[in-house]
């Protein structure tokens, strides 16, 4: 790659470019457990599993699945929190070559249904909770799904607690009675039985590892086709970023969820390639549990999002708790106000790393430097093996003015092969060797990057990425709604939220409480409005579309008056 102006701002040792170690992630998992196999791999409420532990239940399933009938490129659903289970579930897929699509755990049968069928899956590993309450409702419409894998939570706790759950997790609802007619298998049972003895894969690197399934400016939701190298490539130039990490060394916070593409990469990926320990965080949102878990175990790494960050500086009584064994921590998914890093790092003494990344990247691709120059507000600068620069926003074909607004492109090693069976929204996003993101943004004289909006509706609560437009969906199914809309509003706590605007059929009359519930029937929970403003009517251009930017805009101005 050319001299870019963002190159000289690369701290010593991080390199222009990385190398391509032409390994696949299970064979990343490999060099891991030859060189470390005693070494813990991961703790989950105090049990712990090593790599050469983590390898063996790997190569035990993807034995198990290639005795199933899974061949290379048949997808693979998986719907599981951050257990030990998962990272077993995510490592068994790929190394029968298969195709891993993570499926978010709080979605509705709805949203399952359509995942599912879409990417055609042929086998499921799920949570026996969100096997009865989600997934079994609609399992004669999964159309191509003929093998379903079941665990449950106490199946990887230490004793006493797995005796000692049962009796917690009638509580949380976490404890479910499995039909005995269903056709299921149990992980723990396939485990217990089956030989490691996995099939050899002639790997191709470019060959899909995951579907990694996003949204989009339609709102239909869209697989993301994740190659090997893609997935490979996006750990290594995590990896050369992080400048310090000890091989071997490490204690990672996995708080993050792995069925999102940041959790997956700077939390799974990231610890199994340079063999740190992942400290497994199935609840993100359970703050007490996270101030705990970091006392106790003394991660050194901490990926996070805002939100997280912020709820620990506001935690009762941190300041006169010991988390300083936290020496880097990356925040992605929204903005980082600058009162909440400084504050993070006085009580830590770490270092925060705000980045930008799309599922489409796989995810990461600007970051600011770890221990060099920052810049508030900045997305920070290209990783290595990374180009980007900003285009015009009418036909994104020429480049802006340094310091002027456009639309934010970027191409890699990490850049997606393409949307699956979306050949029309491929062409759109990916245009001569270019990842399109649909992000307005600017770029200073330095080469730092800025977000400046969206040309994507999309709004980020807590750290998901929720599509108004599936919202207005299920908004107009309602009999008593003529009109709706739905926008992200400022939110103190989860950075944004969701707001619905509804106009209500002549004649009929409604409150808030009865949409937001007829809305928490049909969407995760995250998508839910949590506010509802009922209109005569709502602000629309000359050929009927209703401005979605025009209400959050009248939002925002009220919200400062």
């Amino acid at each position: 790659m050319d001299q870019r102006p963002w190159h000289r701002f690369y701290t010593e040792n991080i390199p222009l470019e990385v190398e391509d170690s032409g390994l696949t992630l299970p064979q990343k998992l490999d060099r891991t457990a030859a060189v470390w196999p005693n070494r813990t791999a991961t703790i989950f409420e105090g049990g712990r599993m090593t790599f050469g532990q983590l390898k063996d239940a790997v190569d035990r399933l993807a034995t198990s699945l290639v005795a199933m009938g899974i061949r290379p490129g048949d997808r693979v659903a998986i719907q599981l929190p951050n257990l030990p289970q998962a990272v077993i579930a995510y490592y068994g897929v790929l190394r029968t070559g298969g195709v891993a699509v993570m499926t978010n755990p709080m979605y509705v049968s709805r949203e399952v249904e359509h995942q599912f069928n879409d990417a055609g899956v042929k086998a499921a590993i799920v949570l026996d909770a969100f096997w009865v309450k989600t997934v079994r409702g609609v399992r004669h419409e999964l159309k191509t799904l003929e093998h379903v894998i079941l665990t449950r939570i106490a199946d990887w706790l230490p004793f006493p607690k797995n005796h000692l759950f049962p009796l917690v997790g009638k509580k949380s609802g976490m404890i479910v009675t499995v039909d005995p007619t269903d056709r299921i298998m149990w992980l723990k049972d396939i485990l217990a039985r089956t030989p490691a003895n996995p099939p050899h894969v002639n790997w191709d690197p470019d060959s899909l590892a995951n579907l990694q399934y996003t949204g989009g400016t339609t709102g239909v939701s869209k697989g993301a086709m994740l190659t090997h190298r893609n997935l490979s490539m996006n750990v290594e130039q995590t990896m050369a970023w992080f400048q310090g990490l000890v091989p071997g060394g490490e204690v990672g916070l996995a708080a993050l969820p792995f069925f999102h593409s940041f959790g997956l990469t700077v939390c799974m990926n990231l610890a199994i390639a340079c063999g740190a320990t992942q400290i497994l965080v199935p609840n993100p949102r359970d703050i007490p549990k996270l101030v705990h878990l970091i006392h106790k175990y003394r991660p050194t790494l901490f990926p996070a999002v805002p939100a997280m960050f912020n709820a620990i500086n506001q935690f009762p009584g941190i300041d006169k708790l010991d988390i300083s064994s936290i020496k880097g921590c990356f925040s992605g998914s929204a903005p980082l106000p600058m009162e909440v890093l400084e504050k993070f790092e006085r009580l830590t003494g770490g270092k925060i790393t705000e980045g930008f990344g799309m599922t489409e990247s796989s995810p990461v691709t600007h970051a600011n430097p770890l221990y060099g120059v920052r810049k508030a507000g900045s997305i920070g600068v290209p990783v290595p093996s990374t180009d980007s620069k900003i285009v015009d926003l009418e036909e994104g074909t020429h480049d802006v003015a340094v310091g002027e607004d456009g639309e934010l492109i970027l191409r890699g090693p990490q850049v997606m092969r393409g949307y699956w069976n979306s050949p029309d929204d491929t062409a759109v996003t990916l245009r001569n060797g270019w990842l399109y993101t649909g992000d307005i943004a600017k770029m200073d004289e330095d080469g730092f990057f800025y977000i400046v909006g969206r040309k994507k509706d999309m709004i980020i609560a807590g750290g998901y990425n929720i599509y108004p437009r599936e919202i207005d969906e299920i908004l107009y199914e309602h009999p008593k709604v003529l009109e709706a809309a739905a926008v992200g509003i400022p939110d103190a706590r989860r950075g944004e939220t969701v707001k619905a605007f509804v106009v209500l059929r002549p004649g009929e009359t409604a409150t808030e409480e009865d949409i937001i519930a007829y809305c928490r029937e049909r969407l995760a929970p995250y998508k839910v409005p949590r506010i509802v403003e009922f209109r005569d009517d709502l602000p629309k251009s000359t050929i009927g579309k209703v401005l979605r930017r025009v209400l959050r805009d009248e939002e925002l101005a009220r919200n400062k008056a």
